[in-house]
């Protein structure tokens, strides 16, 4: 299994990214997918999470009402879309899978993305 993250970059505070990671080697779709990201001296922490259906959601209380996850599942990929972006959303984001049901524990994924750069400033 591999996935590829990407969409990072520059913008300033208050702009949108979206960020996308394509998944590989899955023989079906039931995997869960999410966004962790880790900003320089912390830990990796998770950001938003989404069933293998698209039926459940979950955000970090952070990012809630700012970020929205989705997929497509045809395309085999993961979205981020952000939206009111702040300083401290600078970090490196990782996208990750494991199979069946979502969660918030970085121990939980199996698989993980290369890790995309997304600074904002101020």
């Amino acid at each position: 299994v591999q996935l590829q993250a990407f969409g990072g970059g520059l913008v300033q505070a208050g702009g949108s990214l979206r960020l996308s990671c394509v998944v590989s080697g899955f023989t079906s779709s039931w995997y869960s997918l999410a966004w962790f990201r880790q900003a320089s001296g912390k830990e990796r922490e998770f950001v938003a999470g989404i069933s293998w259906s698209g039926d459940s959601r979950q955000y970090a209380d952070s990012v809630k009402g700012r970020f929205t996850i989705s997929r497509d599942n045809a395309k085999k990929t993961v979205y981020l879309q952000m939206n009111s972006l702040k300083p401290e959303d600078t970090a490196i984001y990782y996208c990750a899978s494991k199979p069946f049901g979502t969660g918030r524990e970085v121990s939980e994924y199996h698989y993980w993305g290369q890790g995309t750069l997304v600074t904002v400033s101020s």
